[in-house]
């Protein structure tokens, strides 16, 4: 059992902030609980000192050490057993069942970050070798890899605490490609980030690395987010949250004398579009499972469905209402998503021509426990009115009739970037559907048949990203093995010594990795 202090964590040294206080609330009695120190301009420079002093040698660790350290983290919070599930449960209200989940993923994909460390095809390493005969200048030897950048900023998430927090996916896959992380703890759940400090901890001890790899601070201040991403000596930064917040530490990253990149997963409302012939062979149960995705999780999911577009369909628009209203009402994570939830609600009831098809009078009292929204509009007033795609982070969603499938292309075109985009056909829909997806492509970064966008497979055909404003950078992913990619650059060598190389590059490819080598891939050694 972890002795919590409620303090924060710079590079191997527990601390207490002097800074603003702070506290989690329980969703569920809405008691506050501990009192927390937000982390000030001090801490920033510390951890980054530290961070900055560390990169070197973390950068420079063996393959076998790095991924050991990897797997020890995933050991460590499995360590923690019953009580980072109690805790967090308290903070989020998310409960045990869905929490015992989500630390299956997140150590699922801590350990499949040391599998890509383990195998190192992932530097892409590439060789082209001279050639002195070639006229009418010589070729020379280029050789080129991936390197990390140095320290990176993270900003945990309050939705998914673990896959998305401090130990998420962001701060695995910086430190998997040898970068040191620092944390701005999510201040929704301090605890549980105190509980992951202790988990890097036990791990940097155990596997030897430098103490400046990891710092949490912990804090709920906008001055301590600036300070952490303007700060010279941060060279990047991973965020996941909201529009507002994510497009804040943009503009001030942009502000910089040197701006450096912010992989910031944002906004999305994930449209799902349903053809005629779909609804006719299979409306009831699209319906049921639609509301099922919409409520899932309190609607708190970066791919809840808040925007469905059909054919006119009564029918579907009451047996969608029917199943949200058959849903429990679930708690939302705090007070703040609650009261923002509402606001958003009664924002799209401003437009007259927005109905409220389960409308009740106590449908957003307590604003922490709202009851689940189906909305409704026309085609024309959806393609009017661009407000209407904004999120509504909690259960709801926007049905978007249309009078014909000439509509559902209109939308499609007009629709803003998003993570995800659903398409629910039929054999019959082969032409619409093809149309479809030549909009789609370039409007989200996933597209799924047949399904709903909640729920998010961990691997490496994955892609969590899109077009703004759901991702500030639409070719990368903060889901996969891919979101290695975020923190790193490419360096590349010409006529060095080959004992001078790094050794994904070397001659003999000690580590048997894939490279390419004159254009052709292989495992080969070169020899001359």
């Amino acid at each position: 059992m972890i002795n919590l202090t409620q303090q924060s964590y710079i590079a191997g040294t527990w601390l207490a902030p002097q800074g603003s206080v702070f506290q989690a609330q329980d969703p569920a009695t809405l008691d506050l609980l501990a009192q927390h120190h937000s982390c000030q301009q001090n801490e920033v420079e510390q951890a980054l000192q530290a961070a900055t002093c560390a990169f070197p040698a973390f950068s420079q660790t063996s393959i076998s050490a790095r991924a050991a350290f990897l797997e020890a983290i995933a050991l460590e919070i499995e360590a923690l057993g019953e009580q980072l599930l109690n805790v967090c449960n308290q903070e989020t209200g998310l409960g045990i069942p869905r929490l015992t989940g989500e630390r299956g993923r997140t150590t699922g994909q801590i350990r499949a970050f040391a599998t890509i460390v383990k195998n190192s095809s992932w530097v892409q390493a590439s060789i082209d070798t001279a050639d002195a005969q070639r006229q009418p200048v010589p070729k020379p030897d280029l050789r080129k890899l991936l390197k990390p950048l140095g320290p990176v900023a993270v900003f945990g998430a309050s939705n998914f605490p673990f896959a998305f927090g401090t130990l998420g996916g962001d701060t695995i896959s910086a430190l998997a490609s040898g970068n040191p992380v620092i944390v701005k703890g999510h201040p929704s759940h301090p605890a549980s980030n105190e509980l992951f400090a202790s988990v890097m901890d036990k791990a940097i001890a155990k596997s030897g690395m430098p103490k400046g790899v990891f710092s949490l601070l912990q804090g709920n201040t906008i001055s301590l987010s600036i300070e952490l991403v303007t700060h010279p000596l941060t060279q990047a930064v991973g965020f996941t949250g909201s529009l507002n917040a994510g497009r804040a530490i943009m503009d001030a990253v942009a502000r910089r004398t040197k701006p450096i990149p912010v992989y910031a997963e944002m906004g999305s409302v994930n449209p799902v579009f349903m053809t005629h012939n779909a609804l006719l062979q299979s409306g009831a149960s699209i319906a049921q499972n639609l509301a099922n995705s919409v409520c899932l999780g309190t609607g708190q999911f970066c791919t809840s469905p808040g925007v469905v577009v059909i054919q006119k369909n009564p029918v579907f628009v009451s047996l969608v209402a029917q199943g949200m209203d058959k849903n429990p009402r679930n708690l939302l994570l705090n007070q703040g998503i609650g009261k923002a939830f509402a606001q958003g609600v009664k924002q799209f009831l401003h437009y007259p021509e927005v109905n409220w098809v389960n409308s009740n009078n106590q449908a957003l009292e307590p604003s922490i426990q709202p009851a689940n929204i189906v909305l409704t509009a026309s085609a024309a007033t959806f393609l009017a009115n661009p407000d209407l795609q904004h999120e509504v982070f909690g259960p709801a969603t926007l049905i978007v009739e249309c009078d014909n499938e000439q509509e559902f292309i209109a939308i499609a075109q007009a629709l803003d970037g998003n993570l995800t985009a659903s398409i629910h056909t039929t054999e019959q829909d082969t032409a619409l559907v093809k149309s479809l997806m030549a909009e789609l492509e370039q409007k989200v970064g996933r597209i799924i048949f047949n399904g709903f966008p909640t729920g998010v497979e961990v691997c490496g055909s994955q892609n969590h990203g899109g077009p703004y404003p759901s991702s500030s950078v639409a070719s990368s992913t903060s889901v996969g093995i891919d979101a290695i990619y975020r923190f790193v650059r490419f360096v590349s060598y010409q006529d060095t010594p080959n004992n001078l190389l790094p050794v994904e590059l070397q001659n003999s490819n000690p580590l048997n990795i894939m490279r390419r080598i004159n254009g052709a891939f292989t495992t080969d050694p070169i020899t001359k």
